[in-house]
């Protein structure tokens, strides 16, 4: 019997990561039509927008009683159908900010899991953020979850480890690790030039950084990288030959946020850094042919549509993402990056390393494995050297660079949306089983003494 799938996210139009994640993973699941009857969207607003199919219900994204509603307008929907319902949680702490604690950290995504379990429907919730030092509420939200959900479902294996570790405790069979999604796309050099030609691109060597913009991208120590290598690496001829193309916007709720001043703060960083990097640079509204080819650097303030950001994965050459919150367990960007078998010079943040070269994950430095799909770099100050470096290696080394992309779409491949829709409906049947059985009357052991077999049998359970 197919499982009617309900999603409890943000959606477009709303501008956020999360929403996109959910639309995607939306349309992959909704391909599978012998194993899901439909898929639905509750989906979590806070300015009033209008939403088309697959979102039916709305929650109030400050109002705690709007996502209670929501949740029994869920379950009284499940009892109407005769297919099984399942509902997918998207926990971000800043979608949740009705609860006590810091702002942005609520409860809301408990009191519905809650709900839904009186209710007795399956529910699992997808981690967005699994930190490493969590303060007390943002460990007993995780831990509330798992308790309340049927599953925990998480993109990295290491947030598997830091769930089940003394941090939060958390029983390893609750938790799930699967890929996140990825959009494909055909990588060849005709393709690439193709795009190139469209974006009045064909001679240039293309260096990018996309996608919606905030300080913890590290923007300033990617601008400054930049200038050092071109200044270090290129003749005047050569810097013609190439371009750092940093596309998208900052996020709306961040223009907003304290009056507008840690944008204007921010603003203030990326100019400082604009001026120390000894590069000509301009901002556009609208790309131009002619500042592409007169600037090292080129600010396309914009915001980029699904449609602009494949062109420009199929277009760039390299990817240059200066992250700087380590414990970052996804990326949108960075696994299109993947997926469009693109090199990417990341920080070492969780999602990176495990992507991009796990086999070399505790190493200090720049650091180029030799079965790499691209290129980790330490945070903040020190990515400025080895950014550059990374660079320099990647433009003078053309086989290399081709052989990490060819290993970067062949994982690519794993990860298709597709795979991972597939993924989770699998999951769903072992979790609705495990729901469904009736335990008879034997012993339930709870482990009292430390066990040499408890360790061993950890690899068994994930």
């Amino acid at each position: 019997m197919p499982y009617n799938i309900r999603i409890v996210s943000t959606y477009p139009p709303r501008a956020c990561g999360i929403g996109t994640f959910s639309r995607h993973l939306a349309n992959a699941l909704a391909g599978f039509t012998g194993e899901v009857g439909y898929v639905r969207i509750a989906v979590i607003d806070k300015e009033g927008l209008a939403y088309n199919i697959p979102v039916d219900l709305v929650i109030d994204q400050y109002n705690p009683q709007s996502w209670l509603e929501v949740a029994e307008t869920i379950a009284s929907r499940a009892q109407e159908s005769p297919n099984p319902t399942v509902v997918l949680l998207q926990h971000e702490y800043g979608l949740d900010p009705a609860g006590p604690g810091k702002d942005g950290e609520g409860k809301n995504f408990i009191e519905i899991a809650k709900s839904l379990r009186t209710a007795g429907l399956v529910a699992m919730a997808y981690l967005h953020t699994v930190l490493d030092s969590p303060d007390g509420h943002q460990r007993s939200v995780l831990q509330e979850l798992a308790q309340n959900t049927d599953g925990l479902l998480v993109p990295t294996r290491s947030a598997v480890d830091i769930l089940e570790s003394d941090t939060y405790k958390i029983d390893r069979t609750k938790i799930k690790h699967i890929d996140h999604g990825i959009r494909m796309q055909n990588p060849s050099q005709y393709d690439r030039l193709l795009i190139k030609q469209q974006l009045h691109l064909e001679n240039k060597f293309l260096v990018t950084t996309l996608g919606l913009q905030s300080p913890d991208k590290g923007l300033p120590y990617g601008i400054r990288a930049y200038g050092k290598f071109v200044n270090e690496s290129l003749t005047e001829e050569q810097r013609k030959q190439i371009v750092y193309l940093i596309a998208g916007q900052c996020h709306p709720e961040f223009i907003q946020a304290e009056g507008g001043g840690p944008y204007e703060r921010f603003k203030a960083d990326v100019d400082k850094a604009l001026a120390e990097a000894g590069v000509r640079w301009c901002r556009l509204k609208e790309l131009s042919p002619d500042k592409l080819n007169c600037c090292d650097i080129v600010l396309w303030d914009t915001f980029l549509d699904e449609n602009e950001l494949m062109k420009l994965y199929g277009a760039t050459n390299v990817v240059v993402l200066p992250y700087l919150n380590m414990q970052q367990i996804s990326s949108g960007i960075l696994a299109d990056t993947v997926g469009s078998g693109r090199v990417a010079i990341a920080t070492k943040f969780r999602y990176a390393v495990e992507l991009l070269d796990a086999e070399n994950a505790g190493q200090k430095g720049l650091v180029i494995g030799s079965h790499a799909r691209g290129i980790l770099v330490d945070p903040g100050e020190d990515c400025v050297e080895q950014i550059a470096q990374a660079l320099d290696y990647l433009v003078f080394n053309r086989a290399r660079r081709l052989a990490m992309e060819k290993r970067a779409h062949r994982r690519g491949y794993q990860m298709k949306w597709d795979n991972t829709a597939w993924a989770i409906l699998q999951y769903l049947e072992f979790v609705k089983e495990q729901h469904d059985i009736v335990t008879g009357r034997g012993l339930e052991f709870t482990r009292q003494k430390e066990s040499v077999f408890e360790k061993r049998n950890l690899e068994f359970l994930s």
